[in-house]
């Protein structure tokens, strides 16, 4: 029997490291992004609650795929089994995102 693929994302978005699991990651049909899909949330039934893991289920219910600019991505690791999805603060890191878009389209300067 095939074991099924686990990918943890890590990125980063308006100040917020975000990490996620998904079944399939791919490079996306839109250039400069990351296509994440079959996202997968922790379901184990517990008392307590977590407030980062629910703001996460929050913020992705509902999504099919999800497409990432590829200079907020951190890391993308295969994993053997899933953690608990969650969204921490970036201050005090020493990781900041790039403040311009990786590909600028040259003008037509005649």
């Amino acid at each position: 029997m095939s074991k099924k693929r686990i990918f943890k994302i890590v990125f980063m978005n308006q100040g917020q490291v975000f990490e996620i699991y998904a079944r399939s990651v791919a490079h996306g049909a839109l250039f400069g992004f990351v296509e994440v899909s079959e996202l997968t949330f922790d379901e184990r039934s517990s008392v307590v609650v977590d407030p980062g893991q629910e703001k996460i289920k929050s913020e992705f219910a509902g999504v099919k795929s999800t497409y990432l600019p590829m200079h907020s991505i951190i890391r993308i690791d295969e994993v053997d089994k899933q953690g608990t999805s969650k969204v921490s603060k970036l201050e005090g890191s020493n990781v900041a995102q790039f403040p311009l878009p990786v590909y600028t389209p040259s003008g037509d300067k005649r």
